[in-house]
């Protein structure tokens, strides 16, 4: 057999794909043997000129997300976010195969991946054919993946019908092979793109809703209306006392901003608190201190909460705009209440005088702020029961259109 190169002759490599053989193709990973995906006895030759174990399945090249319900069954609109951001270029998604594709291509399993190669040449030629490709690296198993047509030939001239030459391969790794036919999903094969980068796209694709306004308005209430409709909810409050007791960076940042608030290697929020509510150039160091932390771990969550196939998530802030975390939020709902009430739940929830609760308040923003920075405001004016039917009705409403 004669292995043909092609440069520019894709109808070619196309006319050998169609009639059952091989044609090695160029990614911006590495070079990989093509079939078509479809042609069992076609994939059967990948495996005996690779030497590559039967129990090991094969992915499909694609050219667009346009074909995932072509080939796989229950595709998520998460598998699309991370198309729209991620393809062409280095991530294979596995799905729920279809029964269309071959059980040679799955190995005795159900589930295919699919990808699609960010190289012109091989986006022409899957668009010459129709078809997709299962495309493993281009080596004898165990030997190292090709980066070159030189490479490929080196390997299998004379055992493959064709070669498309497009050049050396830029990145030179395998892609990132990532299982999104259960939840969570899982990272199978570490590849050019990384893990951390993927989970960020999939916070980008979520519903955020971000919940404001000043201490003891009622927004643990709006908060946990939304977690009945199945959202990961984040109180930052909470997140910064968590953080004081567990992370040491943040400590060591706080106490050499505020000395005298450390006590045995700790901070003393009581302490930290005096401190801060009557100097607004302290407070407002502390929340550029506690703001990064914050972001940090907020960021953290949303991720796990992602790859485990959440959609929907709230976070509860006072400082939810001027930290940042707002500009993260598709929709900013402030919540306000009456100074009077806002007074006896502080005192309540925190044990503290009404003096202290006054000063708080009063180092806070006031309404005027949070009317105008905020998309939607809802006023807690009445008894709990009342403010939770209100909060339940409006963002069930809300969910559905953002759903």
């Amino acid at each position: 057999m004669k292995t043909e190169v092609f440069t520019d002759n894709i109808s070619g490599a196309a006319e050998i794909i169609k009639n059952g053989g091989l044609v090695a193709v160029p990614t911006e990973t590495v070079y990989g043997l093509a079939a078509n995906g479809l042609d069992a006895e076609a994939v059967e030759k990948i495996y005996e000129v690779k030497g590559r174990p039967g129990y090991k399945p094969l992915s499909l090249m694609v050219p667009g997300a346009a074909v995932m319900e072509r080939y796989c069954l229950s595709v998520p609109p998460q598998a699309k976010t991370l198309s729209a951001r991620f393809w062409p270029g280095p991530l294979t998604i596995v799905l729920k195969a279809r029964p269309e594709i071959p059980p040679v291509v799955l190995a005795g399993g159900d589930t295919v991946g699919l990808r699609c190669p960010d190289h012109p040449k091989t986006l022409a030629l899957l668009a010459a054919t129709g078809l997709p490709f299962a495309a493993p690296s281009a080596n004898p198993s165990g030997e190292k993946s090709p980066k070159s047509a030189d490479e490929v030939l080196a390997y299998f001239d004379g055992k493959i019908e064709g070669v498309i030459d497009g050049g050396l391969c830029g990145i030179g790794r395998e892609s990132t092979l990532l299982s999104m036919a259960e939840t969570p999903y899982r990272i199978l094969r570490r590849g050019a793109l990384g893990e951390e980068e993927i989970a960020d796209a999939l916070v980008d694709g979520m519903t955020i809703i971000g919940l404001t306004g000043p201490s003891g308005s009622g927004k643990t209430t709006a908060l946990r209306a939304l977690q009945e409709l199945g959202a990961l909810s984040i109180d930052c409050d909470e997140v910064y006392h968590e953080l004081l007791e567990s992370d040491g960076e943040l400590t060591a940042a706080l106490a050499a901003r505020f000395p005298s608030a450390e006590k045995n290697g700790a901070i003393d929020r009581g302490a930290l608190a005096a401190l801060v509510f009557s100097d607004s150039a302290a407070l407002a160091d502390l929340n550029a201190i506690s703001h990064r932390f914050i972001m940090r771990e907020v960021q953290r969550r949303l991720r796990a909460w992602a790859m485990a196939g959440g959609t929907l998530a709230a976070l509860d802030a006072i400082e939810l705009i001027s930290s940042g975390l707002g500009a993260r939020c598709d929709l900013v709902v402030g919540v306000l209440a009456p100074r009077g009430a806002r007074l006896a739940r502080i005192m309540q929830r925190d044990g503290i005088s009404a003096e202290r609760a006054a000063a708080r308040i009063d180092a806070q923003k006031g309404e005027d702020y949070f009317q105008e920075k905020c998309d939607h405001i809802l006023y807690n004016d009445g008894s709990e029961d009342q403010f939770s039917n209100i909060c339940r009705n409006y963002f069930s409403e809300v969910v559905k259109y953002h759903g």
